[in-house]
């Protein structure tokens, strides 16, 4: 492979604009990423309680880690000694990193922005730590997974006002050419980001300067957060029209809710990253089709009948829903392994169906079906009780 990332359109939109979803492959170093597709997040080089033996079954193909957080620990340069992220880590199949843009919203408390980069203070021992677009790249290349991301500014779309949202997006931009400077290790792929809150005039100038540049793929960031579905599904509305004719792949950070997915899916985006399977499955919540079951509900402890009867998952194969909630209650860690196993099996097959559907221009006629399969989640990503 002579490029570091080749995105190839397998199956695209009908010509009758019903729909903007896509079948793609991305080829990265370590493998094939067939899109639409769902990454499973590893903050710390892990999938919490996941191995990845549980992760290769779950049916991942991609997974993400975070560069913010493998930089306080164990260290960049440690893991580069140790042979690169991929070793160290016992996954053979691509990984992508953040930047660290992240943690300029969520640990906003802990640190000060500006033009130059972002400081923080740890939250593990209250050092500071600079991190700069320079640096950012160099953490990533660091850590050498298949595709690094350009550092950037996102802020809240909707509690955020105009003048925070056009300062950061200016700042996303200038970093973008910063980090796409400092990139130059050849068999990883750099991603941008496009960023302008819920505004369509900081948008439309993100998007165009974004994609201006030769990244290998364009992130769609800034949302997943406190915006709500019909305010994302505008600012989608925005973006990928104008990137119709663009050849790279579209990444919608953070976006982890099976109906969300499928919405982004018929809007043209291609990847999508989130904590929220493995979060509330850690929670007791088990997604199942049209709904969820928590395993806090008392009856559960005298059902003998597995979370889901269709479902491939160690969780499923071989135990019943009495076990789990007896786990739960004796706090037991197998739990938190097993529950982590349905609910990724279950938004990676999910994720399976919408290509299929893709595929066989079935979609949108099958949107129905594949939203009543859904788990109802709230706006902030709470599970919504099913009917």
């Amino acid at each position: 492979m002579t490029a570091p990332a080749d995105f190839r359109v397998v199956v695209p939109p009908p010509g009758d604009g019903s729909t903007r979803g896509r079948v793609g492959r991305l080829t990265l170093p370590h493998g094939v990423v067939e899109t639409p597709a769902f990454m499973p997040v590893g903050t710390n080089a892990t999938v919490k309680a996941m191995s990845p033996d549980d992760l290769r079954a779950a049916g991942a193909s991609i997974v993400l880690a975070n560069t913010y957080h493998l930089y306080l620990r164990p260290g960049h340069e440690r893991i580069a000694r140790l042979g690169g992220l991929h070793a160290f880590m016992g996954w053979d199949r691509p990984i992508l990193t953040d930047s660290g843009g992240f943690q300029v919203v969520s640990l906003g408390d802990l640190r000060t922005i500006d033009d130059d980069g972002a400081t923080f203070r740890s939250h593990l021992d209250g050092s500071l730590h600079r991190f700069t677009p320079e640096h950012a790249i160099a953490v990533q290349e660091a850590l050498g997974a298949d595709v690094a991301v350009a550092l950037d500014q996102p802020v809240p779309p909707a509690s955020s006002g105009r003048a925070v949202v056009a300062e950061a997006t200016r700042r996303t931009h200038a970093w973008a050419v910063r980090s796409f400077d400092a990139h130059h290790r050849p068999d990883q792929a750099l991603f941008g980001v496009i960023q302008g809150g819920l505004d369509r005039e900081l948008r439309e100038e993100s998007t165009a300067f974004i994609a201006a540049i030769p990244f290998d793929g364009l992130n769609i960031g800034g949302l997943a957060g406190d915006e709500s579905p019909a305010e994302r599904a505008a600012v989608l509305d925005i973006v990928v029209p104008l990137l119709e004719a663009d050849p790279r792949p579209r990444y919608l950070m953070g976006l982890g809710s099976p109906l969300d997915l499928v919405e982004a899916v018929d809007r043209g985006v291609d990847l999508f990253d989130s904590v929220l399977p493995a979060r509330v499955a850690r929670n007791g919540q088990l997604w199942v089709p049209g709904g969820r079951l928590n395993m806090k509900n008392a009856e559960l402890l005298d059902d003998p009948r597995p979370v889901q009867d269709d479902c491939p998952c160690l969780l499923c194969r071989g135990f019943s829903r009495a076990y789990l909630a007896h786990l739960f209650r004796a706090r037991e860690l197998l739990a938190y392994r097993l529950a982590t196993c349905h609910n990724l099996t279950f938004t990676l097959e999910f994720m399976g169906r919408i290509r299929r559907s893709l595929g066989a221009g079935t979609f949108p006629a099958d949107l129905p079906g594949l939203r009543a399969r859904a788990p109802r989640m709230g706006r902030h990503g709470s599970v919504v009780e099913s009917a």
